[in-house]
């Protein structure tokens, strides 16, 4: 955390020396001071993020680096807010005296045009010198900061703390503490829960299968089992009969690749009873892993290296293991999934670990805490207050065992349990069994890179059990800084890989993933929440105030907070309390806003503002204080009443993201024009209710929109006012998704000239005027090639012939489509094709999805097709498919033909069916032995 914050601080020093301050020499020189000073301690930082401990002199020095990081930060903000409202007003005045003039001397025109353009060269000298001493008060702050770096870097050398990442050093003092891992060698099976079934998967692995060399990786987050569940597979008298060598290596987070060398060697010598090399000790990385490798050759062996942590852990030493078709096995426990890609020239399985279900993790509380294998053996009195305790150990074995073991060891009264259950977050941190677990957990925190470490910590602000979308925390992190530039990707698609980079390292859980493959929503493990609130709130990271919680982090008077979280209820913040240093501001499940936000005294101090979340909060009106924000970058007014933007929001010259998603605004001022820097523009309201309707509510926008030239994302622009306005699309050349409104028939000409230049296009969404409005897409030549998503709502009288060239399509939805030719045919070819819905989409009797047809469909959906008879699916089409639903079809005689071949169909769900055809579907009716194979029959 330390060296992101600094990290980020020379990123916006390099910006300002390049694009601010490259007229004041004297400011420049001594910015640039400070920057190569703050560089220079960078290599130290890294050391010290790294470490777990350290002792309080270093943790002093760590501290007063990050505080002058957010001081300079903070001068530097607070400098170009101030420069912007002299810009700003300078625009004001110019304004107000040009009209001014025209009207005193509308007379004298030409006299009035030269006097004004002299007047205006000295009222801009004149102001320019004004601005030159109002910038002076940045002078001595900025002598102040570099006085304050030349003290900091002077600490460094004078206590010689020296390089971290360089080894142990003594002025870093490690408490000791109890490592747990260590004791997953010694459990017995009878000590363990639930390891039955992915014990006997392991075993099939290690002993069936392929005889080339096989790697099993064994994944998961730290304490969740892997050590335990591979020591009893490799402890089986299967294994030990079947494999010749059978060696065990303990590879840990800091191993030195020659000791780990060294040791691999001695146990496989000992195991084959042949004698140790006399020069093993003296042997250098390269002789021994050529020995390794000689040694290894034609012989059957089972090697487990247990906490490997990373891709470049593994590639130091897999290419000892060569493949002889000895039928060797080789297992990986490890907490991070990258190892996989470097494991291509293997028989790789990937066994991904999961926490214990709710029975498991009861089973096991009870075992270790009550000493009985019987789940009713707790005390009733308790067991309210045990299952509270369970859950939030979140179905980690490491967890519940040291849990349970304390709670073994107290009273069995209400009072002493209620206080563990209440306080187990600071029972974790102090008691020093349960403060191993943390530590054991922490080093996944520890191992990550800076650039995660900030965006990690990010996670804090989202209340427990919160489900996290994923794009909204990749625009917090953009809007945050924590993102850096890489050549060729977008900061979208770089967050996005920081994400799939914590979910590799089992820092984040995957809740529900899109069509596609990619991650939807998260969730961060309840104990990782821990240790991310402590690490949050260690580096000053950021508040949060619960007014559900006893144990909230309470803002003391004085306390600089710079990320403020607000749950369930804002009373708790106290109006004396001074946020101008705040940075982010989050409402979660808020109903009530209390005084100090309704009359504007609150936001008009939050002047360095860059993120402001207030999704669902109970705000009616536009405050006219937010666009006072000049930092903002992320702005989220989500699920709230609000119904207009104010044309002042042009002042927000640096927002990124503007969310008016499930509100009431429905047209955008103009001066929505002048964010030049907005990537993502979210204006529209689904129209929920009983029935299915054509329209939802998108926006009217102005007819230059198509500047925003940065944008990414435009959802849902109301199109109806003319060709003018979707011309002007066609500069949106960085689009990735695109939804257009009321969209009419003569318009389809112009709209598909626009999206050829669209090639980054990746989502489509297009909905005509009204029901019977025709969509004319035909003149599109070449279409977006890495198109992945598309949407058509409204009448089509024959399927674009573009579609069946879009091979990376993964969802198609077709509605109110009325077509008279059965669109199956120019679909079924479609290589990515994952998910297909129909509505309102064939006019015709038979639908059929012909042999070979549609390989990789796994969700199908036929919706109100009105004059539907029937349904054929020959075999070998539709062999991946798992979920059919078919709603209001009905004229539809009988279930599909052919539904019997579709093996892989996990789920039949029929909605609003005729009578006689459900009876059919009924144990004794006509088609009930065609769909008894489906597990899941639902008839709603």
């Amino acid at each position: 955390m330390a060296e992101s914050a600094v990290n980020f601080l020379l990123d916006k020093l390099e910006d300002l020396i390049d694009e601010k301050l490259h007229h004041f020499g004297g400011v420049e020189k001594e910015i640039k001071y400070i920057r190569n000073e703050l560089a220079s301690m960078r290599v130290f930082l890294r050391g010290a993020d790294a470490g777990e401990e350290m002792n309080q002199t270093v943790k002093d020095w760590v501290k007063q680096l990050i505080d002058l990081a957010h001081y300079i930060e903070d001068v530097l903000d607070e400098y170009m807010f101030q420069l912007a409202q002299q810009q700003q007003q300078q625009e004001e005045e110019e304004e107000e005296e040009e009209e001014e003039e025209k009207e005193q001397q509308r007379q004298h025109q030409l006299l009035v045009f030269l006097q004004g353009i002299v007047f205006s060269f000295f009222q801009k000298v004149t102001l320019s010198i004004k601005q030159l001493i109002g910038r002076h008060p940045i002078f001595p702050q900025i002598l102040e900061i570099k006085a304050t770096v030349d003290e900091i870097s002077q600490r460094l050398q004078r206590f010689n703390f020296g390089r971290l990442d360089q080894g142990p050093n003594s002025n870093f003092a490690s408490d000791t503490w109890y490592d747990l891992r260590g004791d997953s060698l010694l459990l017995e099976e009878a000590d363990l829960v639930g390891i039955d079934k992915p014990k006997k998967e392991i075993i099939e692995f290690l002993v069936k299968g392929s005889p080339r060399l096989g790697v099993l990786l064994v994944v998961g987050m730290g304490g969740v089992g892997k050590t335990s569940l591979v020591k009893q597979a490799f402890d089986d008298r299967r294994v030990k009969v079947y494999f010749n060598i059978h060696i065990w290596i303990s590879v840990s987070q800091s191993f030195k690749l020659d000791e780990l060398l060294k040791d691999m060697m001695r146990q496989l010598c000992e195991e084959s009873k042949e004698p140790v090399p006399q020069r093993l000790d003296g042997m250098k990385e390269t002789e021994l892993k050529l020995a390794l490798k000689e040694f290894l050759k034609q012989k059957r062996y089972v090697i487990v290296l247990d906490d490997m942590w990373s891709k470049f852990d593994w590639d130091s030493i897999r290419h000892i293991f060569i493949d002889c078709n000895c039928k060797s096995r080789i297992i990986v426990t490890t907490r991070s999934d990258d190892i996989a890609a470097s494991c291509n020239n293997y028989f790789v399985q990937t066994y991904r670990l999961q926490p214990l279900c709710e029975k498991e993790s009861w089973t096991l509380f009870c075992k270790k805490t009550f000493w009985s294998v019987d789940e009713n053996n707790c005390p009733p009195q308790l067991e309210k207050l045990s299952r509270s305790i369970v859950r939030k150990c979140g179905g980690l074995p490491l967890a519940i065992v040291t849990v349970g073991g304390v709670l073994s060891t107290k009273q069995r009264t209400l009072t002493e349990w209620e206080m563990f259950d209440r306080s187990l977050g600071g029972e974790l941190q102090n008691d020093d069994r349960l403060r191993s677990v943390m530590k054991i957990l922490s080093l996944s925190y520890n191992d990550l890179p800076y650039h995660l470490k900030s965006g990690f910590l990010c996670l804090s602000i989202f209340p427990e059990d919160e489900s996290i979308e994923t794009m909204r925390l990749i625009r917090i992190w953009m809007a945050e800084g924590f993102i850096q530039r890489r050549q060729g990707k977008t900061l979208e698609e770089v967050g996005e890989s920081y994400l799939y980079e914590l979910v590799n390292r089992s820092l984040i859980q995957v809740t529900e993933t899109t069509y596609d493959g990619r991650i939807k929503t998260c969730r961060v493990h309840d104990l990782i929440r821990k240790i991310i609130l402590l690490k949050a709130k260690d580096q000053n990271f950021g508040t949060i105030i619960d007014g559900d919680d006893d144990e909230q982090d309470i803002i003391m008077v004085g306390k600089i907070t710079r990320r403020l979280s607000i749950h369930n209820s804002c009373q708790e913040v106290a109006p004396e309390q001074n946020f101008t240093h705040l940075r982010s501001l989050f409402m979660f499940r808020v109903d009530t806003l209390s005084n100090i936000y309704r009359n504007g005294a609150f936001f008009s101090s939050l002047k360095l503002l860059k993120v402001l979340d207030l999704r669902v909060a109970p705000l009616e009106e536009f405050p006219e204080e937010f666009t006072n924000f000049f930092h903002l970058r992320y702005l989220s007014l989500r699920k709230t009443m609000v119904k207009e933007i104010p044309n002042s929001i042009k002042k927000l010259q640096n927002l990124e993201t503007l969310d008016l998603k499930q509100t009431y605004v429905s047209e955008l001022p103009i001066g929505i024009l002048d964010l030049h820097k907005l990537r993502h523009l979210l204006v529209y309201r689904y129209n929920f209710g009983p029935h299915v309707v054509f329209h939802h509510q998108g926006f009217k926008a102005p007819s230059g929109i198509g500047n925003l030239e940065s944008l990414q994302k435009l959802c849902y622009i109301d199109v109806s006012t003319g060709s003018d306005l979707i011309t002007t699309l066609g500069r949106l050349v960085q689009l990735r998704r695109l939804g257009i409104h009321k969209l009419k028939r003569e318009d389809g000409v112009n709209l598909c000239s626009s999206m050829e230049n669209m090639n980054c296009l990746q989502s489509l969404s297009i909905s005509a005027i009204e029901e019977g409005e025709i969509l004319d897409l035909q003149f599109l030549s070449s279409p977006p090639p890495f198109l992945r998503t598309l949407l058509l709502k409204g009448r089509l009288e024959k399927l674009p012939h573009w579609i069946p060239s879009l091979h990376n399509l993964c969802l198609m939805d077709l509605r109110w489509s009325k077509m008279k030719d059965d669109p199956l045919e120019a679909l079924k070819c479609l290589p990515q094709l994952k998910r297909l819905n129909l509505m309102h989409a064939y006019d015709g009797e038979q639908l059929c999805f012909q042999s070979g047809g549609f390989q990789k469909l796994e969700n199908l959906g036929l919706e109100r097709l009105e004059r539907l008879r029937m349904v054929t699916i020959e075999e070998a089409a539709l062999p991946q498919l798992e979920n059919l639903y078919i709603s209001g079809c009905e004229m539809l005689e009988n279930a599909p033909l052919g539904i019997e071949h579709l093996n892989e169909l996990k789920m039949l769900l029929f909605l609003e069916m005729p009578n006689e055809f459900k009876g059919r579907l009924r144990p004794r009716g006509n088609d009930h032995h065609r769909i008894e194979h489906i597990p899941i029959l639902l008839i709603l």
